[in-house]
């Protein structure tokens, strides 16, 4: 299958709340409003690595939807592997922005287009592997895992770093910065870990930074990178002697497969 043949006529992306997050990512590629944030991501390596690693690994001559486009996503980096990818993403700048990047990058044909990952403009079994980070909390979860299993080929896998919701400080921190979000984001929480599982029948989670969080203060230095790697070597330890305090990282990696079969139907198409 060619990537111009698995795409069918877009949706129809009117509702308030696509719009909603449109509009903000619009504003945010477009005032490169992720600054704010970087001193957290600054100790996400360890989560970062995993899904980088995993991609570089399944990519190879494979057919990659990846969720969420703009300059900076790991397309190229699949690319070069010998990955076939089409990026999309609720919005125009973002995806203005990848096509730029891809091009600076050595990408000129880089696939990038405007879609609701709630209804994706796909034929069902497209992709081998279907990925994206911090993208599924923005969405609609009942309708995104059905579409992810939908699109997925027999045998393929979709890969996903997603923030939690369940620690109290991190969100008090989120509280306290509302304007670094959309109104309609929501962390993940452990029902919606369990919903993944009535569309797929493997689900396999990993769990990342905990005590790692309390590096950021330190951020810059020196030694910064060697306590975070201790704190994440201890967070995986506490992660497997007692289980109870995963629910309380930050980050969360989904690696799903096997869709149902029910899943697997087009819904109303």
């Amino acid at each position: 299958m060619s990537l111009h043949s698995a795409l069918t006529p877009p949706p129809d992306n009117s509702s308030a709340k696509l719009r909603r997050e449109a509009d903000f990512h619009d504003k945010i590629f477009g005032e490169g409003g992720r600054e704010q944030a970087g001193k957290f991501y600054s100790i996400a390596e360890a989560s970062k690595r995993f899904y980088r690693t995993y991609l570089a690994d399944h990519s190879a001559g494979k057919l990659v939807l990846e969720y969420g486009s703009g300059p900076y996503t790991h397309s190229v980096m699949m690319m070069r592997q010998g990955a076939r990818v089409i990026g999309i993403d609720i919005s125009p700048v973002a995806v203005q922005q990848y096509r730029s990047w891809a091009r600076s990058k050595g990408q000129p044909n880089a696939m990038a287009c405007v879609m609701n990952a709630e209804q994706l403009a796909f034929a069902p079994a497209s992709f081998d592997l279907i990925c994206g980070t911090g993208i599924l909390h923005h969405l609609d979860l009942e309708r995104s895992y059905a579409e992810i299993a939908r699109a997925l080929k027999p045998g393929g896998c979709a890969l996903f770093l997603e923030p939690l919701g369940h620690n109290p400080l991190i969100n008090l921190y989120r509280r306290l910065s509302p304007t670094m979000r959309t109104p309609d984001e929501h962390p993940l929480l452990q029902r919606d870990l369990q919903l993944a599982r009535r569309h797929f029948q493997r689900v396999d989670l990993t769990y990342y930074h905990l005590l790692s969080l309390a590096a950021v203060p330190f951020r810059g230095w020196p030694g910064f990178k060697w306590l975070v790697g201790a704190l994440d070597r201890t967070d995986q330890l506490l992660f497997r002697w007692l289980p109870w305090l995963r629910r309380h990282a930050w980050v969360v990696c989904l690696m799903l497969s096997e869709p149902a079969a029910a899943s697997r139907q087009p819904a109303g198409r």
